[in-house]
């Protein structure tokens, strides 16, 4: 098969390193890619948001299967374009992708199907927003209905902060066309935690749980990102509480969506949050989580593009997943300054170091090379992922590799995976 991937974070590194090992694929391009994934595939200068672009190269390239990664060119509806040309592709509908592209969709979606969610308000003019905010207890949680980069949810402390927040995203417009809807929401006390599941439409094959470290500093500590590391599975589901997630979120929105005319199909990303009344959905993502998606690669053993296209086609019921009983972590590196602003062009030594190590798999995000030398080219920039017995075992080894990259423009957290080794 000639395969595309379309996307340049860590999240399509692992993919790609993934399917390079099936023997279903023989050539493999990625767009745009970057300086780890030329490694591995053939990078193709076109973004990840140029939908008609991507869609006109797999007609002229004579792609077989395209395999979207990030969420803005799904809820654009890329796979909509692919299917009309019957190049196969993994991911959902632009109707189905609502599950992400708007939070109030969701939320209207959960209400009517009673699919366990805090209680919330949508607002569009902020006036009624604070209002909402005057007569309910805080903390409360202010997010921007759209798509805002995994940045568009803050949790605010008292009303004044609610309000502030209320501000910053619809009149001060944060997250630009994002932001013309709020979603408000109460605060849930709990364990968050990813659930992945591959959905055909009817069927649903779950994949091990994760759990991110969204915070930018130690101890959960700084402004929300996109994730600074990771790791799987996630001791706080258990074979018990996973079975409540699929009996009482998961299988309730397929069915939803199926019945709504909307049926779902690729990657299902619950975020959750553990509660004392039992899982609770914070969020749907119509993608793989970046950065869970890469100790997901390095965690499965079954050939991952096999799953990938009985997603598309619709023969998931066929699909049994193998796992290594190992624990895989992932710490993210960033440019100093992440998620705010940063200096994009600082050089990084030592990667090949880093990767050589056993057990150790450097993936890049934002990355450019130039003239051999590497340099950082965004605000998350590897995702150096390990393999262990354990997760104090994949914690160590990963800050071992970390020791040995040389970058001083960039930053870690050097504390992943402190919940589980607390427990």
């Amino acid at each position: 098969m000639k395969i595309l991937v379309v996307g340049s974070g860590g999240r399509e590194h692992s993919l790609c390193w993934a399917i390079a090992k099936s023997p279903r694929c023989d050539e493999l391009f990625c767009a745009p890619g970057n300086a780890g994934i030329a490694n591995i595939a053939i990078c193709v200068d076109i973004a990840a948001d140029n939908v008609d672009a991507l869609v006109t190269f797999a007609s002229d390239n004579k792609i077989n299967f395209v395999v979207v990664g990030p969420e803005a060119p799904l809820v654009d509806g890329i796979v909509d374009k692919l299917e009309a040309l019957n190049i196969k592709a993994f991911g959902p509908s632009a109707a189905a992708a609502a599950l992400e592209g708007s939070k109030g969709f969701m939320k209207d979606l959960c209400s009517k199907y009673s699919i366990p969610s805090a209680k919330y308000g949508r607002f569009d003019k902020p006036e009624s927003a604070k209002e909402f905010i005057l007569r309910n207890q805080t903390p409360i949680v202010v997010k921007a209905d759209g798509l805002a980069a995994g940045k568009g949810v803050i949790v605010c402390q008292n009303k004044n902060q609610a309000y502030a927040a209320v501000d910053h995203i619809m009149t001060e417009h944060a997250f630009g066309g994002a932001g013309d809807e709020v979603i408000i929401e109460e605060f849930m006390e709990g364990e968050e935690a990813s659930f992945f599941v591959l959905v055909d439409g009817k069927s649903a094959v779950a994949l091990r749980s994760a759990q991110d470290h969204k915070a930018a500093y130690d101890g959960d500590e700084g402004p929300n990102t996109g994730g600074m590391g990771a790791y799987t599975p996630a001791p706080v589901i258990d074979d018990t509480m996973a079975k409540s997630i699929m009996d009482e979120i998961i299988k309730p929105t397929i069915n939803a969506m199926a019945n709504e005319g909307r049926p779902y199909k690729g990657v299902l990303y619950a975020g959750l949050m553990i509660t004392s009344k039992g899982p609770q959905l914070i969020e749907y993502n119509v993608r793989f989580g970046d950065p869970e998606c890469q100790p997901l690669m390095i965690a499965l053993k079954s050939d991952i593009l096999d799953a990938l296209v009985a997603s598309a086609e619709g023969t998931l019921d066929k699909i049994k997943l193998k796992w290594h009983d190992d624990v895989t972590l992932v710490v993210v590196m960033a440019t100093k300054g992440y998620p705010g602003g940063y200096k994009n062009g600082t050089e990084i030594k030592g990667v090949k170091e880093a990767g050589d190590m056993d057990g150790v798999f450097v993936f890049h995000s934002g990355t450019k090379s130039e003239n051999g030398k590497l340099f950082a080219a965004g605000g998350r920039v590897l995702g150096v992922t390990t393999k262990a017995k354990n997760v104090a075992a994949a914690q160590k080894l990963a800050y071992k590799a970390v020791a040995k990259i040389d970058w001083p423009g960039g930053f870690n957290r050097t504390d992943i995976g402190w919940r589980a080794i607390n427990r």
